[in-house]
């Protein structure tokens, strides 16, 4: 009888694996406890696209480092692949790539995450981004095809909102922090009985008593 394979969701726990990757040998997720981390899959080295995806991710490194975030790249591919490909990327086009890529050359753990899709074309993982929270819960998914690049301003923008939401308690809008409705504000989240929902517009600004919205204070 075939196993079926459970692929991680949004609330699981951070499927676990050891890895050889270009900066040693890792235990994940349980070296990067305590911080966040953006698992990031690509198709293969060598390619157009993935090249400019890496190129981005490098150039914002420092920004995701200051929000706690650390980046691990993937592809099913052997370390001395990537290590070449970063070379090349350095010598080429000036950017040293900065963060820690895996040689998944068996594919286990492409597997293990559901990186592997019908249109991958064999062994090439699709564009898959797993953002892991400080106790190695995946709290975002996000598949891109293989012709589609990511926008790693977006990528920031889910780290920056995730981290907002539980420190603050709250739930943040479209297109923050540059919501077409209530700007860089947040909402609030809606009232659980009939009292507090009669008291919600007199505390908070909003549409409604289950659409307010509040300033975020200043750190």
């Amino acid at each position: 009888m075939t196993e079926i394979l459970r692929l991680p969701l949004i609330g699981d726990k951070a499927p676990e694996f050891t890895a050889q990757t270009t900066q040693g040998p890792i235990n994940f997720p349980k070296d990067y406890a305590g911080k966040w981390v953006v698992l990031f899959s690509h198709p293969a080295d060598f390619t157009p696209v993935c090249t400019t995806e890496f190129v981005a991710f490098a150039k914002r490194s420092e920004e995701f480092k200051k929000l706690n975030t650390e980046l691990v790249g993937l592809s099913i591919d052997q370390v001395f692949s990537h290590i070449k490909w970063g070379e090349w990327i350095k010598e080429k086009l000036g950017v040293e790539i900065p963060f820690p890529v895996i040689a998944d050359n068996t594919g286990k753990v492409a597997t293990l995450y559901g990186m592997l899709h019908p249109e991958a074309k064999g062994t090439q993982a699709v564009r898959a981004v797993f953002v892991i929270d400080p106790s190695g819960v995946v709290r975002t998914i996000l598949y891109y095809p293989l012709s589609v690049g990511r926008n790693m301003d977006e990528i920031l923008r889910v780290v920056k909102a995730l981290q907002t939401s539980d420190r603050e308690d709250v739930a943040i809008p479209a297109n923050w922090p540059n919501n077409e409705l209530i700007g860089d504000r947040v909402i609030v989240p809606p009232p659980n009985n009939e009292k507090d929902a009669k008291e919600r517009l007199k505390k908070y600004e909003g549409y409604d008593w289950w659409f307010c919205h509040r300033k975020l204070e200043k750190a």
